[in-house]
């Protein structure tokens, strides 16, 4: 006589399928939802970087401010308020990125915030990263527009005192330049003074003799990938929700033979 099959099992194989095929169909449709943002990001980038190259001054209107649109501003930079971004790596290489606003009109305190470019971290012990000097007098910058400060993950340390957070007010007393993990525009502003405009200027090209590097980070735009992560995970709930058809189809079957055999005991 063949072994009965238990129940419970066929119940507990059941349910586990079922909650595979929903983690699988709910990560595909995550990787499709990634994979539109990724394609908007994408899109976002080539619409901003087909538009005519802007002059940034106090009166360009906020409708010309588009993230990726290449701009130029000339100004006085105000090396007193700049800020080292930390844990910003090139090439593998732990390093900053050196922040410094532009002022645009005195009288006004109008300014933009440049990143000037990336300089590598100094060892524990060796001393303050060497900041290079900005040149005197007006400047002619060009780059790129963002809509802020590509932000870092911040660890925050438990029960300690955050040793990032920006300064209340710049500069600082002792002269050095703050290092911090993320740097808001309007925390900024406040801690500085100017009235900044609400972009910030990746500058493009070299300076003479300066020493940073330009070669900034482009955000991951390749939706294709995720389009493929979400296929193999529908794939996936596909299989595990032929496999629950195939246990309640067995089940069914089994109920139907008891049933049968009852009658003629």
């Amino acid at each position: 006589m063949a072994r009965p099959h238990s129940t419970r099992y066929t119940v507990t194989a059941l349910l586990l399928l079922g909650i595979a095929v929903v983690i699988l169909v709910s990560l595909g449709q995550w990787q499709l939802r990634r994979s539109d943002e990724r394609r908007a990001i994408l899109d976002a980038i080539e619409a901003g970087r087909k538009q005519a190259p802007v002059m940034l001054t106090p009166a360009t209107p906020s409708d010309d401010l588009t993230p990726w649109r290449v701009a130029q501003a000339t100004g006085v930079w105000q090396p007193q308020f700049s800020v080292l971004l930390d844990n910003r790596n090139h090439e593998g290489r732990p390093g900053y990125w050196l922040a410094t606003p532009l002022l645009l009109d005195a009288s006004s305190r109008q300014a933009v915030l440049v990143l000037r470019g990336w300089l590598p971290r100094v060892m524990p012990g060796q001393g303050e990263p060497a900041v290079p000097a900005t040149p005197q007098g007006p400047q002619t910058i060009t780059g790129e527009m963002a809509d802020r400060v590509p932000r870092m993950f911040e660890l925050w340390s438990l029960g300690g005192q955050d040793q990032s957070a920006l300064p209340a007010t710049l500069p600082v007393a002792d002269g050095k330049v703050p290092q911090v993990q993320n740097l808001p525009l309007n925390a900024y502003a406040r801690a500085t003074g100017l009235n900044l405009l609400p972009v910030v200027l990746s500058q493009s090209g070299q300076a003479d003799g300066d020493g940073l590097v330009r070669d900034w980070p482009q955000p991951s735009v390749d939706f294709q990938k995720n389009t493929s992560y979400a296929v193999q995970w529908f794939a996936f709930g596909l299989i595990a929700a032929i496999a629950w058809l195939v246990v309640l189809g067995g089940a069914i079957k089994r109920m139907r033979q008891r049933a049968e055999q009852g009658p003629r005991a």
